[in-house]
């Protein structure tokens, strides 16, 4: 069973940045099985959402239309973590964000980040706010 820790984040200023990284334990040493992993969100009062997703091998990227361009997701599998890199940080921003990975089958499948297709996404951290406000 994975695990999924996230941190970063915090209360930032219109137009910052700010990096969030997860942790990813549990992936063990293995031809059989891969994991794509994303980064989700949720406003207060809105549906949580995908912004990004990355596949296995780490070179094939997702966004959500409104994010692209100002965030960028990476993976290191040699420490099994995940990022987002959040720039020109807007107030819409604001929410919950939580990590998430997916057990796949192909190593250059990103997942989905459609509404529909959340419960592709087996594995889920406990989330850390995202406060950008002046």
């Amino acid at each position: 069973q994975l695990q999924l820790v996230e941190s970063g984040g915090g209360l930032v200023q219109p137009g910052g940045s700010t990096r969030l990284s997860c942790s990813v334990s549990g992936i063990a040493k293995s031809t059989s099985d891969y994991y794509a992993l994303g980064w989700f969100r949720q406003a207060p009062g809105k549906e949580r959402e995908g912004v990004a997703c990355v596949s296995s091998h780490g070179r094939t990227t997702k966004y959500l239309p409104s994010v692209a361009g100002r965030f960028t997701i990476s993976r290191d599998n040699v420490k099994n973590t995940v990022c987002l890199q959040i720039d020109s940080l807007k107030p819409e921003d604001t929410g919950v964000y939580y990590c998430a990975a997916a057990r796949v089958y192909l190593s250059d499948y990103a997942g989905s980040l459609d509404p529909s297709d959340l419960r592709e996404w087996n594995y889920w951290g406990q989330g850390t706010q995202v406060t950008v406000s002046s």
